[in-house]
């Protein structure tokens, strides 16, 4: 008895019977409107959570985990015979018809780690023969992304002898080539039919949709003098054309191999190719995964710790940002705001005005504007690093490659930091022709190509975060434009522009230099949970994250009055500074009063963020319009009483701006 239950095991009949009732039980629902569809040929997906089909059926979980390529076609003619029951059973006004073709796509959960499979899975750098044939779960970043194709999927044969017909499925590791099997495989009883002459059935092939995308790791996991490698992903039916150049995606499927192609007198290797089961977007879901409710309700305890005083919350956040560089009270304001970023809208033509602000630093070296470059990567859930003189035109928007006689576009810097930081140090290194092509990619948030008979737009909503020494030395006496030899319109269309000048100034010398040598004898790796005192790394991080996505500012009446009486002085006064005073500032003014409404945990923007935001971008002229006191932006230290501080910036801008009569509150 028991070995007639062991053959019954071994026959795919009776999995493809387990299944079928695994899925009319679980997922009648998405079955039935499958049914309901009028479409018949076309191709539809069935989800099935990996977790649930572990609680149901561990035996066919792990057959299908360890021999995805037997099982997971069984599991595709099951949810067919499954199709067709729940067909039969259903009235004949709710039928759309027998369908071709449904595909059962694995779905793993959040992430790899949530996954209960029984091994770790790789990074695309570690994966080794051992993972071959089993299935496995890669992440990474879409660099390459081929043109849709049509794919030979399967053909009819006849046998000569037993007059029966079988399909015939091509091969990846034979570059897709169909090789018919030796005799026939067609069962006769208890006899193979043993037929060796085969004769194909006229108009009987199947084809299928089919592209080619090539995935690579994300450089930010990768150790130092690591090179991210990537992988190819075939993409068949339904899963075609769902990402582009620069998402981040979770694939789950098979790792097989193909001959790579034949040359003369060179050795013909296997090359990895990954078949995916099911692709995910994942760049909307990079924030819910990381806030939890615990670490909110820290927040919001935070700021009703400081309801009376909540410039000093504000700064016990700043010193956070880059805690080893001492004092720079301003450049921490500065990255804070540019990371956080404001709300980006779609103004009455239409036409979408970006949310992202760009931050540049102009100074000396040794004033630490690498060191702001690197924390604020690491505070980016999205980075690339990169230097003026190690990235071409090519590397930092896109480039044409060609790949087995087919051109294709491989993302550069920009595109694979679409909705993150891209920090570009050294930035006067960089060739003229270089630098013009990010304009459109800092103001329109798009990079437009036309290489090799490609022309298309790519998406780049990066935050643009750059660094670069004066030419010699910094004569305050001339533009911007001439101390960074960066053109005005690329100058206009940063945000912020900070000056870092080494003045040497002994005073602040001695404050450093005792700042820096307390701070090598203290062991500064704490772990302070109250947030009052310290903020931890990924807290700031998560913090930063959830104010981005949770809170969206509006501008209120004082705001708008405060803001436009500075810019229309501004204008007045734009002889010196003409690079920086256009529309654009306007709209800078605007995202920074968000960004700061969003740092204080609000979803206004009130007279605080507008006067803030003013002092951010008079820190970025060379030549001030309204505030004398501002000094150079090196020497900005935290004050130990900044909403009195502020009492005082805020009555002197007021006056400056001759708004105060608008202000009751002011004139008390």
């Amino acid at each position: 008895m028991e070995k007639e239950k062991e053959k019954e095991k071994e026959n795919p009949l009776y999995w493809k019977q387990l299944m079928v009732n695994f899925l009319v039980r679980n997922h009648s629902d998405e079955l039935r409107s499958i049914v309901s569809s009028p479409d018949l040929n076309l191709h539809f997906p069935l989800f099935v959570d990996l977790a649930e089909l572990m609680d149901h059926h561990p035996l066919t979980f792990q057959l299908l985990f360890y021999k995805p390529k037997t099982y997971l076609p069984l599991f595709d003619e099951a949810s067919l015979w499954a199709h067709r029951v729940l067909l039969n059973d259903m009235a004949d006004d709710k039928k759309g018809g027998e369908k071709k073709f449904i595909h059962v796509r694995i779905n793993i959960g959040g992430s790899p780690l949530e996954c209960p499979c029984p091994v770790n899975f790789p990074s695309i750098g570690r994966v080794r023969v051992q993972h071959h044939g089993i299935l496995l779960t890669l992440k990474g970043i879409v660099i390459r992304s081929g043109a849709i194709k049509m794919h030979e999927g399967e053909r009819m044969y006849m046998c000569q002898k037993c007059k029966n017909s079988f399909p015939v499925y091509p091969e990846v590791e034979a570059r897709n080539s169909i090789s018919l099997p030796s005799i026939c495989p067609i069962q006769q009883g208890f006899k193979p039919c043993g037929g060796t002459k085969f004769q194909y059935v006229e108009n009987t092939i199947v084809c299928h949709d089919y592209q080619e995308i090539k995935i690579q790791e994300s450089t930010q996991v990768l150790g130092v003098g690591a090179i991210p490698r990537s992988i190819l992903v075939i993409l068949k039916d339904d899963l075609v054309d769902v990402v582009k150049a620069g998402d981040d995606v979770i694939v789950t499927g098979v790792l097989t191999a193909k001959w790579s192609p034949e040359l003369k007198d060179v050795r013909c290797d296997l090359d990895p190719v990954f078949i995916a089961n099911t692709i995910r977007r994942i760049n909307e879901l990079k924030s819910e995964i990381n806030t939890l409710h615990d670490t909110v309700i820290k927040f919001k305890q935070f700021w009703a710790h400081f309801k009376d005083s909540p410039l000093k919350g504000r700064n016990a956040i700043l010193r956070a940002i880059c805690p080893q560089v001492f004092g720079l009270f301003t450049v921490k304001l500065a990255v804070a705001l540019t990371l956080i970023g404001g709300v980006q809208h779609v103004d009455a033509t239409g036409t979408r005005v970006r949310g992202e602000s760009h931050l540049l630093l102009v100074g000396d070296p040794g004033t630490g504007k690498s060191q702001f470059l690197k924390f604020a990567a690491k505070l980016s859930n999205r980075s690339v690093i990169t230097t003026g003189l190690g990235s071409t035109s090519a590397g930092l928007t896109v480039t044409a490659v060609k790949d087995g006689g087919e051109w294709m576009l491989e993302a550069g810097a920009l595109v694979l930091a679409d909705g993150g930081l891209c920090c570009i140090d050294e930035f006067d290194s960089m060739r003229e022709h270089d630098r013009a092509t990010i304009h459109e990619a800092m103001e329109q948030q798009t990079i437009s190509v036309a290489k090799a008979g490609l022309v298309t737009t790519l998406s780049s909503r990066t935050t643009v975060f750059g660094a670069t020494n004066p030419k010699g030395q910094y004569d305050p006496d001339q533009p911007l434009s001439v101390n960074t030899t960066l053109s005005g319109p690329l100058l206009s269309r940063f945000d912020i522009v900070l000056v870092l000048l080494d003045t040497k100034n002994p005073d602040w010398d001695a404050v450093v230099s005792s700042h820096i040598l307390s701070e090598a004898e203290l062991d500064s790796t704490t772990n302070d949970e109250d947030l009052v005192n310290s903020w931890p790394l990924p807290t700031l991080k998560r913090y930063i994250q959830y104010v981005k996505e949770h809170f969206r500012p509006v501008l209120t009446r004082e705001a708008e009055i405060v803001i436009s009486s500075y810019y229309q002085l501004q204008r007045k006064s734009a002889t010196h500074n003409a690079a920086r005073t256009t529309v654009r500032m306007l709209e800078s003014l605007i995202r920074l009063a968000q960004a700061h409404a969003r740092l204080m945990f609000r979803n206004e923007v009130t007279r605080l963020d507008a006067i803030t935001a003013i002092l951010c971008i008079e820190s970025s002229m060379t030549t001030s319009a309204i505030v004398d006191c501002i000094g150079n932006a090196l020497h900005s230290n935290f004050t130990d009483n900044p909403d009195q501080e502020y009492a005082k910036q805020e009555r002197l801008i007021l006056e400056k701006l001759e708004s105060i009569d608008d202000f009751p509150d002011m004139n008390e």
